[in-house]
Order: C-alpha cells, then structure tokens, then sequence
C-alpha cells in the first residue's frame, strides 16, 4: 500500500465544554493560536472490533496499556479517495499513533488477512501483528465529528474542537453519509490538546479561568454505552 506512513508519540489532553465554555476558549485563543487552513472539517472513524468487542471494553475499564484500530477519512469517502488506517495505543497517558494511507478496497483486502498495510517496515509488522492477534477484526462503529483544528505558529502544541460529535452502529461504510446519532447534548463540543511535553502555563490559565476541566471521554467508548443502553 502507498506511502505517507506517520509515527506520532504525544500527550492528549481531553475535556467536555457545553457552548459557553467553547465560545469563551475560542475567544481567548484568538491571540494566541491560529485556525488550520481547513476550517470546519466533517471527519468519521471507522473503528474495527472483535466479535465480542474486545477492544472497547478493554479500552473502557481504564487499564495502563489499551490500544484501537480505526479507518479515518475527511468527508465522504470513495473507492479511490486517500483514507488512512491508524493503530492508536495508550500506555501510562502517552498516546502512540502509527497511521497509513490507503484507500477503502486494500484496506478490505488487508482485514480479510490478505497482504501488507504497507511496503515492509516496522509499521507494517506492527499493523500486521495487531490484525493477526486479535484475528477477526470488523466494523463496530463510525464516529463522526465536525473539527476545527488549532496550532501553535512556531511551536508544537495542536489543539482540536469536536462539534456533533455522533455515532452509528448500521450502515458501517465511509462512502455513505455523515450522519448519526448524537454523543453529547446539543451544543456540547470535545477539546483535545494535544503537547509533546507539559501544557504551557497561559493555557493552563485560560482552562482555569473558563473552569474547564480535564475529562476521560472516549468516543467509540461513549457510543458502546449507549448502545449498550439502547440493546437493553
């Protein structure tokens, strides 16, 4: 499969604003940070999952270690538009990212244990690995999300806003619509801050002032509980 092939090691930092927390943070980082070139941006992962659900509930109880699988596109996908196959892993709050372009038929062709995520390498033992560990791997859930992403000019700190954060458990395609189910109550959106080492202090101050406080939420985790709720 084609390159670019990505390796991040990073810390992020989650938190839950209801509308007036996210007016008030969008405002004081006007001076400080600046809106990446693709504004408001419809995003949806295609999170794969054993049988049983394996992963998520590992991932749930909070453990040092946990790790997921997902095929992340920007908008509708088709058979031919870049996606990109991301193995995320957790230990003790450092988040280890390794992510693959591809497009949605080798990617197919890959979970039914057929060739490479890519042409050789660590990442692709490590993909490969992960597939073949945990052995039947499918669709379990889209999550999809409407980001505005920030960063720092000159400097290493991202931080992302999730708008209608939503999730389906039917129709698990990326080529079909980018609607589902609400995550959170209306208006409600998700903060990510995303460092390489210690948040800086003016944005610590700025978290503080708008009482925004850290939280654990998990996307794909949210929407199991639900469902979970709704099956019952």
């Amino acid at each position: 499969m084609a390159e670019p092939i990505v390796v991040m090691k990073r810390y992020e930092l989650k938190y839950l604003l209801d509308a007036e927390q996210t007016a008030f943070l969008k405002e004081r980082l006007r001076d400080r940070m600046v809106l990446d070139e693709y504004g408001r941006t419809s995003i949806a992962s295609l999170y794969y999952d054993t049988p049983d659900y394996l992963l998520i509930r590992t991932s749930i109880e909070k453990p040092a270690f946990k790790e997921k699988i997902r095929l992340r596109s920007y908008g509708l996908a088709t058979d031919t538009s870049p996606v990109f196959l991301e193995l995320k892993r957790k230990a003790y709050d450092i988040v280890y990212k390794r992510r693959v372009q591809s497009t949605i038929p080798l990617v197919d062709t890959f979970f039914h244990g057929d060739g490479d995520i890519c042409a050789g390498g660590q990442i692709n033992r490590e993909i490969t690995y992960f597939r073949d560990y945990y052995g039947t791997l499918a669709p379990a859930c889209l999550i999809v999300y409407d980001r505005e992403a920030y960063f720092e000019p000159g400097g290493d700190l991202r931080l992302t806003i999730d708008h209608a954060p939503r999730y389906r458990t039917e129709d698990l395609v990326l080529t079909k619509t980018m609607d589902g189910v609400p995550l959170l109550p209306e208006g409600h959106t998700i903060l990510e801050i995303k460092v390489q080492q210690a948040l800086p202090l003016w944005l610590a101050d700025i978290l503080s002032s708008g009482q925004i406080r850290k939280s654990s939420f998990s996307k794909y985790g949210e929407a199991y509980r639900q469902q979970l709720v709704h099956t019952r």
